[in-house]
């Protein structure tokens, strides 16, 4: 039964990880020419496009990968271990540094807004920094509580 579940969450992981390097591709490059023509006195914004959201990627994809090793430690009968713990504080720090790039693109959603005169352009930026903050709090308490139950066992081990 483990292993199917852990299986599913393999190709969970994958799965989402097809679609953003679509997105990578196909459309931070139109986003990139969009800005560039809605903003012509920031020609250089069709670059930061890119650099904001193709950097954004790179932890994404790294996180997906810690994730990846997170199950194959279950497979392993190790997820009571420092290495989960070590991969969770990996999640939680690319995590940080996806929410931390895509505050730095919000004064782009705000040329847009004032731009367009749609206010509403600047909840859609947020909700990438704000699901990334999400997940890091979630990996952290994650991380915390792995943490005290390895140390529960470590103890139980000594006394035994």
């Amino acid at each position: 039964m483990k292993q199917v579940t852990t299986f599913f969450l393999r190709m969970a992981v994958i799965f989402i990880g097809i679609p953003v390097l679509a997105l990578c591709i196909f459309l931070v490059p139109e986003i990139g020419n969009v800005a560039a023509k809605l903003l012509p006195k920031f020609a250089f914004i069709k670059y930061l496009v890119f650099i904001v959201f193709d950097a954004s990627a790179i932890p994404f994809y790294f996180a997906l990968y810690q994730a990846f090793k997170l199950l194959s430690y279950i497979d392993k009968n190790k997820a009571f271990s420092e290495f989960s713990v070590k991969a969770l504080q990996k999640i939680k720090y690319c995590a940080i540094t996806i929410s931390g790039l895509h505050v730095l693109a919000l004064p782009l959603f705000y040329l847009f807004a004032d731009k367009d005169d749609a206010p509403g352009v600047i909840f859609v930026g947020l909700v990438v920094p704000f699901a990334s903050i999400v997940i890091a709090v979630f990996a952290a308490v994650l991380q915390r509580l792995l943490q005290e139950a390895i140390n529960i066992k470590s103890e139980n081990d000594l006394t035994v």
